[in-house]
């Protein structure tokens, strides 16, 4: 595709993302089942751009003011700096002045607004948080994008045989530092095409999703809920750990999240794992368990801040209401899904988010209305879980991980037991 043409798809995709009625990666799948003559060179180059302006919106924005044309073809323009030959054969030559001024600007001069590229109010509400210090450090790693971690299907592999089976396909993959099933990969080769993937031996999955699966440490013949399962992604690494045996369910209220785990779980051989729709927390399907079930995992609906480096659309899409409105629903989810707890049985929060309102003030607020539940130091529980480094990982008696930090996604949990 010439250039010129692949500038005008790009500003177009990048005007309908920008409308921030959906999430970006839906827009981005959208244009591309209507424009199924787009090559994979094309769909990658369209897909990066999008993501490139997300993150550096605010500054791109600012530098933008002095180009032509429509705002979209601008900041499209600017996420080309490292393709200048394509940028250039593109645009004549006033468009190329401008652009060579605009990249001449350091940002370090500039607000720091414009150098972290966080809303006010986000920028405000993570300063406060002890563990995301330093800030600046936070802020640029929020900016880049995230590793690809890979989950070793402890089912089916061990970890240095999957590591030896993507070298063999021209693939460097190294053990991540904490999680023990866990594999890395800087860049993005297709690894769903090889037949390791396919075979089931591992799943994408980011090492402090992993964590959270160790944390709750079920074991063989165990009755275990995961409470908000989504696509399954955690729910495969539980039924991994319980050897295929006991029973799992998987509890969701989206279908449609639920029939995307099916196609994984065939893959990893699991039986013992029961995917159930559920109209809320309160269905009847939940109550009928309550008291017997050994291990729960509630990995909460949450803002998703702590996924920026894959989702930077969410910093633009969420605000301060949404993070309370998540505070009430993550409260009564937990509420629901404790009562599932048997005497002695284990329960964990979790969330992909930055924030306390959606953290620490939850778990607190779940401890003051529920003393049936002692907490559990979540050091400990690494420690038996066999995690090195386990007090890095942790703040007070809480799993905290972040970008800046741990090279994972921000991710936050609680443990306790219900006493017998």
């Amino acid at each position: 595709m010439h250039p010129k043409a692949l500038l005008e798809q790009a500003a177009e995709l990048m005007r309908a993302v920008l409308a921030f009625e959906q999430p970006a990666d839906a827009v981005v799948s959208a244009y591309f089942r209507q424009h199924r003559a787009l090559g994979a060179r094309e769909r990658h180059a369209l897909g990066e751009t999008v993501y490139a302006v997300l993150r550096r919106r605010l500054l791109w924005e600012h530098l933008a003011q002095g180009g032509h044309g429509l705002l979209p073809r601008r900041l499209v323009l600017l996420a080309w700096q490292g393709e200048a030959h394509v940028r250039d054969a593109a645009i004549d030559a006033a468009e190329r002045r401008w652009l060579d001024d605009a990249m001449a600007v350091d940002p370090t001069t500039l607000a720091p607004q414009l150098q972290h590229n966080l809303p006010a109010w986000l920028a405000d509400a993570l300063r406060a948080q002890p563990g995301a210090a330093p800030f600046d450090a936070l802020a640029q790693a929020l900016l880049g994008s995230a590793p690809l971690d890979l989950r070793v299907n402890a089912l089916k592999a061990r970890r240095e045989a999957v590591q030896a089976a993507l070298a063999a396909a021209g693939i460097d993959a190294a053990p991540t530092p904490f999680s023990p099933w866990g594999l890395r990969i800087d860049g993005r080769p297709a690894v769903d095409a090889l037949p390791a993937f396919r075979d089931g031996l591992f799943e994408v999955q980011d090492e402090g999703s992993q964590l959270l699966a160790l944390l709750l440490d079920a074991h063989r013949g165990e009755m275990v809920v995961d409470f908000c399962a989504g696509a399954g992604g955690k729910t495969l690494a539980i039924g991994a750990a319980m050897r295929d045996t006991g029973r799992l369910y998987a509890f969701d209220t989206s279908g449609h999240r639920l029939h995307a785990l099916k196609p994984r779980l065939a893959r990893s051989g699991l039986r013992n794992v029961h995917p159930v729709q559920i109209a809320h927390e309160r269905d009847e399907r939940v109550h009928r368990l309550a008291g017997k079930i050994d291990r729960v995992l509630v990995d909460a609906p949450c803002s998703g801040l702590g996924t920026l480096r894959r989702n930077p659309d969410l910093k633009w899409r969420r605000g301060p209401v949404d993070i309370a409105q998540f505070g009430v629903q993550q409260r009564a989810i937990l509420a629901a899904a404790a009562a599932l707890v048997k005497p002695g049985g284990r329960l964990v929060y979790a969330t992909c988010s930055l924030l306390a309102l959606e953290n620490e003030d939850v778990a607190r607020a779940f401890e003051q209305g529920h003393p049936q539940f002692e907490a559990l130091p979540a050091a400990a529980a690494l420690a038996q879980a066999r995690i090195g480094s386990a007090g890095s990982l942790v703040r007070g008696p809480y799993l905290e991980l972040w970008p800046h930090r741990h090279a994972t996604d921000g991710f936050f949990a609680a443990l306790w037991r219900r006493r017998p």
